[in-house]
């Protein structure tokens, strides 16, 4: 802080121009070859001549290794790389299908068709079944319908773990299986 007012650095990790202190330097060119070790300053002045900037890419080698580069160029290519594996890279989502043990055969086979809709889209599901009051005491219908409705999934799903209470709820984890296509 100089009088009440902060420096802001434009770039994060790498050191440029002035800020790099060091008292002597390994220079490496724009096309990567050693220029050798010199003074910050004369490093500096080599930049400077090459009309480039002076970087430091490797801070934690003795001594530190700075590069001759177009820095707006590279922080340029280094956003663009990033927002292209970001646009490639798929969020799988958890979606969620809620269920009672006493649900209904047509209910059950909406539930099902949600399902596979979720897993077609590459997301995980999760399958739930609620039991309210004295239905706690026959938590195998809800194991049984879990089952069942695993193996009505088993042609574009792999069920992840065995049915697991947790307190009144009991749940299953399904996965899309991965298809040969899909991975061309």
């Amino acid at each position: 802080m100089n009088g009440g007012a902060f420096t802001i650095s434009s770039n994060k990790g790498h050191q440029i121009n002035e800020e790099i202190r060091d008292k002597e330097v390994r220079l490496v060119s724009a096309d990567g070859e050693q220029l050798g070790i010199l003074s910050a300053r004369e490093a500096l002045e080599k930049a400077e001549e090459a009309g480039m900037d002076l970087v430091k890419i490797s801070p934690n080698a003795v001594p530190p290794v700075c590069k001759l580069m177009d820095y707006g160029k590279f922080k340029f290519e280094q956003t663009k790389r990033e927002k292209e594996a970001k646009k490639n890279q798929h969020v799988v989502e958890v979606k969620e299908v809620r269920m009672s043990p006493s649900i209904d055969v047509n209910d059950f086979n909406v539930k099902l068709r949600n399902a596979q809709k979720f897993l077609a889209e590459g997301d995980r599901v999760k399958v739930t079944v609620r039991f309210r009051g004295r239905e706690m005491a026959h938590t195998e219908i809800g194991r049984d319908l879990l089952l069942k409705f695993a193996e009505q999934c088993a042609e574009v799903a792999n069920m992840d773990k065995e049915p697991k209470l947790d307190g009144r709820h009991m749940s299953i984890f399904l996965s899309a299986k991965v298809s040969k296509e899909s991975k061309k």
